[in-house]
């Protein structure tokens, strides 16, 4: 076991088709390869980190998630499954959108994944929890964020991702934190492909994150730009090589993707694992730690 505090994580939005499961999976896998036990949990009805890594028998398994939070008939351990990447997975399951709509008539239904499933798990069996959510505002995500009480919050730039983030924040974290306490531990731009000079996707996901006092302190590294560097390309005084800030698209995200594994493991020279692998700090310190 890790000397570091134990700590679980949701990776969360409320928005589909933002690299969650991407983002989860390799973290996930980040946080095994620097040494810690660490299980991935899928909670997303589609199931993608669990595909993502090659079990994809699981969603016809008989024993599933309802099991463990609603009828309590088996214990979490009882579906874990290991992988050959060094993470343990409580996958997804065809039958997780009755779990979701189940919670909602059961007791403490918000708490069942923090009591049956983290709360034994962390700190004895496993370093840290990952949890992938679904897109959707209900019980699975409310589970997630009390069970976690830390938040990664992934972006992809496109037209509705700032709207994506507002939607969150407000309909999900700020009723949370009337209950409990909830730390969001990094904002994570991905998939981005765009000059941060141009007046284009890139520069305007990027440039309102590092802007906003609230937000700028969660902006890992890797996606971190100075705001005085937007300045300086308006008023045509930058003459640097430009930075390529957020988890920039490369084909071996996507193949791994279709290969079912871990970007470290289809291709251990990508140079966006080092994003992943500040992810991973990130959960390990609880924070963002600002290069100088």
């Amino acid at each position: 076991m890790s000397t570091r505090e134990p700590r679980a994580v949701a990776v969360t939005l409320l928005k589909g088709g933002i690299g969650k499961s991407t983002t989860a999976t390799n973290t996930a896998r980040e946080l095994a390869h620097r040494g810690h036990e660490t299980l991935l949990i899928d909670l997303d009805p589609n199931g993608h980190a669990t595909t993502s890594l090659g079990l994809d028998d699981a969603f016809g398994a008989d024993t599933h998630l309802g099991d463990v939070l609603i009828e309590e008939t088996h214990e979490a351990t009882d579906l874990i499954r290991s992988t050959e990447y060094g993470i343990d997975v409580l996958p997804s399951n065809d039958e997780i959108e009755s779990v979701e709509d189940d919670l909602g008539g059961v007791m403490m239904g918000t708490a069942r994944l923090k009591n049956n499933v983290v709360d034994p798990l962390l700190g004895e069996r496993y370093d840290y929890v990952v949890i992938d959510c679904p897109a959707a505002r209900g019980k699975l995500n409310d589970n997630a964020l009390y069970a976690a009480q830390n938040m990664i919050l992934p972006l992809r730039p496109d037209s509705g991702a700032l709207s994506g983030l507002d939607k969150t924040i407000e309909r999900l974290i700020q009723p949370a934190r009337d209950h409990f306490e909830l730390e969001i531990l990094a904002v994570a731009p991905t998939d981005l492909s765009d000059r941060i000079d141009q007046d284009r996707s890139t520069r305007k996901l990027i440039e309102p994150l590092v802007r906003s006092e609230n937000i700028r302190p969660r902006v890992p590294n890797f996606a971190y730009v100075d705001p005085e560097f937007f300045d300086a390309v308006d008023d045509g005084q930058w003459d640097e090589p430009l930075p390529k800030p957020g988890i920039r698209h490369r084909a071996a995200i996507d193949n791994a993707i279709r290969e079912g594994m871990p970007v470290r493991d289809y291709d251990d020279t990508c140079d966006q694992l080092a994003c992943y692998e500040e992810l991973a700090a990130i959960v390990e310190r609880g924070e963002v730690v600002r290069d100088e």
